[in-house]
């Protein structure tokens, strides 16, 4: 079922229409967009986890429960945003998405006020619900705006405006966000109880501005989607329920991308969420502010590392040079949790290049094969973002009772060992 003003696959280029349908430029921009603004919410996490331990008296493994709840609404509602764009289409799912994001970034100012971690984790939920339906929708959706056989090429380049947003966002939340007033623990405990206050309300009322902005955003963009002119589902989209679910638990790729997308998903937010706090553990000398800097650099990193990937799969499979980006990290991750200072700042910073293709890459070879089950299917690997939820409670622990986050970058060691392991088995059966 299609929402009014979707048109039809007629016209929508599906036999032709060359990478973008002429005709749907200005949708696809729109889509686009989605990308970079999901990307904000997502990398403002990263600079929130270093300033509630400032602005609500946090620590480390109590800051990741901000990233826990974030991609437990990524999970919760991938899968009704996957049956709610199977039932009423792809704008209903944008529209929706965008609602409840606007909704989470507006409620940033009332928590603020209130100097409440539960009210600021809601937030953040209903963040992170809009996030989900906007990602479940946009990355399948950019199938619909040209030829099939340039999908691959549309996704990876509404991708690397993901990773535009992502190396946008820590610099703005140093510059909005950071004070710049760093108190030692010596200091904050010789405060008076007003004192201590009244510097954290100070703290907690930086979120305000960025995120009225992120709401306003939101609302406008959803004000030009409401009325643009955007294709609808390709024909035969209309398949049982029950079929698609049956077609979905017997997808071998569709299992292996979910289970690697997890463990990817949970290695990339437990590095850039304590990012920061690993540069003030092994370069005490640099502020928190020029750590968000650093941070933005790594990310901008991560979207050369996409368009860079994109003209490299021209000339290696996406299994092989997936398996080849992991190996790297393996060997990043090794550096930065052993070296001393910039070596090992160096190493982690790199880290964002190499896992630059990584989400694409699997979302792609995960979904390839589905067919009419791809909405679903979309569901299910946007469900695996859950990852995310669990790694950064995780390496808080492991910092506070291991040595630091240095000792915690095993974690993720893991994680990409995982996910070398799925590529190098997903080539050696498709060259069999």
């Amino acid at each position: 079922m299609m929402m009014i003003g979707e048109s039809t696959p007629a016209g929508s280029g599906m036999a032709g229409g060359g990478f973008i349908t002429p005709s749907y430029r200005w949708g696809f921009a729109l889509i686009v967009s989605l990308f970079f603004l999901w990307a904000l919410a997502n990398n403002l996490n990263d600079v929130l986890i270093r300033q509630f331990q400032k602005s609500l008296g946090l620590d480390r493994a109590q800051a990741g429960f901000i990233q826990f709840v974030f991609y437990i609404g990524y999970f919760l509602v991938a899968l009704p945003a996957g049956l709610l764009m199977r039932r009423f289409g792809y704008r209903a799912g944008v529209l929706t998405g965008l609602l409840l994001y606007a909704a989470g970034a507006a409620l940033f100012y009332p928590a603020s006020l209130m100097l409440s971690f539960g009210a600021f984790l809601f937030a953040l939920f209903l963040i992170a619900a809009g996030a989900a339906c906007l990602e479940t929708t946009a990355n399948v959706y950019t199938a619909e705006f040209g030829s099939p056989a340039t999908t691959v090429q549309r996704l990876n380049l509404a991708q690397a405006f993901n990773g535009l947003g992502a190396s946008i966002a820590p610099a703005l939340g140093g510059l909005l966000i950071f004070s710049g007033v760093e108190h030692s623990a010596s200091a904050l405990s010789a405060m008076t109880p007003g004192q201590l206050a009244a510097y954290r309300a100070a703290e907690a009322s930086t979120v305000q501005l960025p995120y009225a902005l992120l709401a306003v955003a939101a609302l406008a963009v959803a004000g030009a989607v409401a009325i643009a002119r955007l294709p609808g589902m390709r024909e035969g989209e209309e398949t049982p329920l029950r079929i698609q679910l049956a077609e979905l638990v017997r997808s071998r790729s569709l299992l292996g991308a979910v289970m690697a997308q997890f463990f990817y998903v949970g290695a990339q937010v437990g590095i850039w969420s304590y990012f920061i706090d690993f540069v003030k553990d092994v370069t005490p000398w640099v502020s928190e502010r020029h750590g968000a800097f650093l941070l933005s650099a790594s990310l901008l990193l991560f979207m050369i590392g996409r368009f860079t990937g994109t003209a490299l799969m021209a000339r290696i499979s996406p299994p092989r040079l997936l398996g080849i980006y992991a190996v790297a990290n393996i060997a990043l991750c090794a550096v930065a949790a052993s070296a001393p200072g910039w070596v090992a700042v160096a190493a982690l910073v790199t880290t964002s290049f190499f896992m630059s293709i990584m989400f694409p890459t699997i979302f792609g070879l995960g979904v390839a094969s589905l067919g009419a089950a791809r909405p679903l299917g979309s569901s299910f690997i946007i469900m695996a973002i859950i990852g995310g939820a669990f790694f950064p409670p995780l390496m808080g622990l492991i910092a506070m009772h291991g040595g630091g986050i240095p000792s915690a970058l095993l974690l993720p060691l893991v994680s990409f060992a995982i996910i070398a392991a799925y590529a190098f088995r997903l080539r050696r059966g498709n060259q069999a």
